[in-house]
């Protein structure tokens, strides 16, 4: 059911959104979505980062990935310049507007926090910054919101931030990967992929959130995520938002939702993560995987090195091929981090997804295999049709002889190179026996690709407006679908073509 501030996406209704922390009210921002009454619409301020300036300029991070509306969220943030105010922003359709401001501080004496710290032993970089703020979210809607840091001197910075659902019941759950985008994050020279040498042997092993991220501070999540999050909202379909580090702590959250979209890139994941997924999947949620190289990687969320509070979920463990070093190893093995398909305890994604992550990086024309399928409905395409750049940089294929459900179908199937070498990329459906279905896209910019031709995301690989329209045709057909309730009760079964398609 919608709550009182709330529509059936999560967009406001009549109540108003009210700025606590600096006691400003504005006006409620109603998304686009049939049915929502709307009164006067809040100040049309834009979203986007003007200049970043240079890395000191200003920066932030928060004490909390999410949290729930009317919930405190503490921001720890440094600067050069003698004031900045923060704005709060929800990422939705807003007539084509993108995110609407919802709260703004007031100005806030600024100061130069110290430098990164270093836990040696896991390579783990820390901000241990003092508070700047505390900001509250009373009547803020559920959803995914930037958090921007104007200093004096006109630089900006993001602070991500969900604000996540009290219940899935009944709608779309847009699954945000937190892990993943600090799992990327190289603020303080460090990432789970290389250290301040940008070699691999000296990469971290444990990251932590307790650090602002890098670049603009929302980079993976404005290039994967958001887009996706301005179509399902565009589309009017009953919404949740949460985390993937939520859905760990409360696998029962995803209890009679829908369908769980795992937006453009979401790699490391939790065991408990993937039992909660399955089973909602199990249960008739549909899923759809809306990037590559899902599920990829396991991890564990610690409480953070050095971590006076001993707040839970604050770090995220990934030894990878070092995990014999990983202190589960000799005492359960089970938790070891490392990737889901090596041992030990190998559980390769596709037995989920219906596809393998395989390579990167590749870029080539995504083909269709079965034009008619529901899926491409009003798109016009033909067999064998292609829509360039739309396969890359990271993609997933059907891997004959990994564990891939029965009743799976590929519906596109690209000829690509990656490192010299032939292969292809692959688009899937499956279904289980409780009528959920499950698509994997198969390629990480599938979500760019909802922008593309429009000028918007600046990242669009060269991919054309055709494209575009391509993909957001696509993706709505998959949206509405799923959100209608398991998909083989009202949609038509998959054709299991993997044999034919791989000769086997």
């Amino acid at each position: 059911m919608a709550s009182p501030e709330t529509g059936p996406s999560g967009a406001p209704t009549r109540r108003r959104f009210l700025g606590v922390c600096a006691g400003v009210t504005l006006p409620a921002a109603g998304a686009c979505t049939p049915g929502v009454t709307r009164e006067r619409p809040a100040p049309r301020v834009d979203w986007r980062i003007r200049s970043r300036g240079p890395d000191e300029a200003v920066s932030g991070y928060s004490d909390q990935v999410s949290v729930r509306p009317g919930e405190e969220v503490t921001l720890r943030v440094s600067t050069t310049a003698r004031r900045f105010r923060v704005s709060a922003f929800r990422v939705g359709w807003y007539d084509g507007a993108q995110a609407r401001l919802v709260w703004r501080s007031e100005r806030v004496p600024g100061r130069a926090q110290p430098g990164p710290v270093m836990h040696q032993p896991t390579r783990t970089v820390l901000a241990r910054w003092r508070r700047s703020l505390t900001v509250g979210t009373d009547g803020w809607p559920g959803g995914a919101y930037l958090l921007r840091l104007d200093s004096d001197d006109g630089h900006q910075r993001y602070v991500p931030l969900v604000v996540r659902s009290e219940s899935a019941a009944g709608r779309t759950v847009l699954l945000h990967a937190p892990a993943t985008w600090q799992a990327y994050n190289r603020w303080g020279g460090y990432s789970l992929y290389a250290g301040a040498d940008g070699g691999y042997r000296a990469r971290s092993t444990v990251v932590s959130f307790d650090r602002p991220y890098d670049k603009d501070g929302a980079e993976k999540f404005l290039v994967h995520e958001r887009a996706a999050v301005v179509h399902a909202e565009r589309l009017g379909i009953p919404l949740a938002y949460t985390t993937g580090n939520d859905v760990h702590r409360d696998p029962g959250f995803l209890k009679d939702a829908t369908a769980v979209v795992v937006l453009g890139h979401d790699e490391y994941w939790t065991p408990r993560l993937r039992e909660a997924v399955t089973r909602a999947r199990d249960a008739g949620s549909n899923l759809a995987v809306l990037g590559a190289n899902t599920c990829f990687r396991r991890v564990r969320l610690e409480t953070g090195p050095e971590e006076p509070e001993h707040r839970p979920g604050r770090a995220v463990a990934c030894y990878k091929s070092s995990y014999m070093y990983d202190p589960s190893f000799r005492h359960d093995p089970r938790k070891v981090t490392t990737d889901f398909r090596q041992d030990p305890g190998a559980d390769p994604e596709s037995s989920l997804t219906g596809v393998l992550y395989e390579g990167f990086p590749t870029d080539a024309p995504y083909v269709v295999h079965r034009p008619r399928h529901w899926l491409f409905k009003g798109t016009g395409v033909r067999r064998g049709e292609g829509f360039d750049h739309l396969v890359g940089v990271e993609y997933d294929r059907v891997t004959p002889g990994s564990p891939t459900p029965e009743r799976l179908e590929i519906v596109a199937h690209s000829p690509l190179r990656c490192k010299g070498r032939a292969s292809h990329h692959d688009s899937a459906y499956y279904t289980v026996d409780s009528g959920a279905g499950v698509f994997a896209a198969g390629t990480m910019r599938w979500v760019e690709g909802l922008m593309a031709g429009t000028g918007e995301n600046g990242r669009n690989h060269g991919m054309d407006a055709r494209t575009g329209a391509f993909v957001t045709r696509t993706t709505g057909n998959l949206l509405r679908a799923f959100a209608e309730g398991p998909a083989a009760r009202h949609r038509p079964e998959p054709e299991p073509n993997v044999d034919r398609v791989y000769g086997g």
